[in-house]
This record gives C-alpha cells, structure tokens and sequence, in this order.
C-alpha cells in the first residue's frame, strides 16, 4: 500500500455513492458546537464505551438491513472475533470481514485495560450500520437512543468509531 498521499475521504465517499446510484451525499453540519463533559478522573480509571457505526453483528443476531436503518445492536467485548460479522451498503466491507477489529476495535480496548491505560470497559458495545440520510432521524431517534444507553450503563468515556 502507498502511503504518499492522503485519502480525500470525502471524494471517496462522494464516488462510492454516486457508484451506488444514491443522490449525492449530503454532509450534516451543526450550527452549534457539540455539548461536551469534563471527565473528572484519570483515564486509568474510567469505564470506557464504545458505539461503531461500522455493521458490525455477531453471529445470530439480526444483520442490518437496508440504508436508512436505524437499529443497533449490543456486542459483548469478549464476542471471539471470528463470531463477529459486518453489514454495510456503503463501504468496502472486505477489510471488516477480514478483521473486525478495523471498525470495532474491541480488541484494543481490551488491550488497554489490560495495560492499565483504562479502568474498565462496560460489558458490551453498541453498533449500528452508519449512512443514514436522515440526519434528522440519527439527531433526534438513533443518538437519543445510543446516549440514554450509555448513560443508564454509567461509562465515563464513549469512543465513537465511524466508517
């Protein structure tokens, strides 16, 4: 792989659409800056979450489905990886496939636990399949949703992982 030059992911993903035969992609950007939250503690002992936009399933659960959809599921960390599949309309899944671990990077995390770069994780992980058109669905349904769950699982730190 030549790595001389940057990927301009945004002309990628503006390709790959208009390969797909979906109108042009349309960029979500917020008027306002988001509300963030100091963390109070070291990061050695935060719980740490993780929500991947990625598809990613494992085996036996409900694969996603179509691109407007809005469910997510539940991944335990300790899925072996080779249960753990991917779903996506709207990138190149072969890498995933192959290894997971590019789009949810469970095994990393679990790698800084043990390392004692973080406190902990929280029992699972929450995943959904990413190019939604509807940002107005994500803002006001999907994230609604994913941030109630974290904060009922009382993890200090979310890691967003988009695709």
């Amino acid at each position: 792989m030549n790595n001389s030059k940057p990927i301009d992911y945004i002309e990628r993903t503006r390709a790959q659409y208009a390969a797909l035969g979906y109108p042009p992609y349309s960029w979500v950007y917020s008027a306002s800056e988001p509300a963030l939250a100091a963390v109070n503690k070291p990061l050695s002992e935060c719980k740490v979450g993780l929500i991947a936009s990625g598809g990613i399933y494992f085996a036996g659960q409900i694969a996603f489905h179509f691109k407007d959809d809005l469910s997510y599921r539940e991944v335990a960390y300790d899925t072996p990886t080779q249960a753990l599949r991917a779903t996506h309309f709207a990138y190149d899944l072969s890498d995933a496939r192959a290894d997971p671990n590019v789009v949810f990077p469970a095994q990393a995390l679990r790698g800084a636990v043990s390392e004692g770069i973080i406190g902990s994780l929280n029992t699972h992980a929450y995943t959904f399949m990413g190019g939604i058109y509807s940002s107005r669905k994500v803002e006001q349904i999907l994230a609604p949703a994913l941030a109630e769950r974290v904060h009922k699982d009382e993890v200090d730190i979310v890691l967003l992982v988009p695709v």
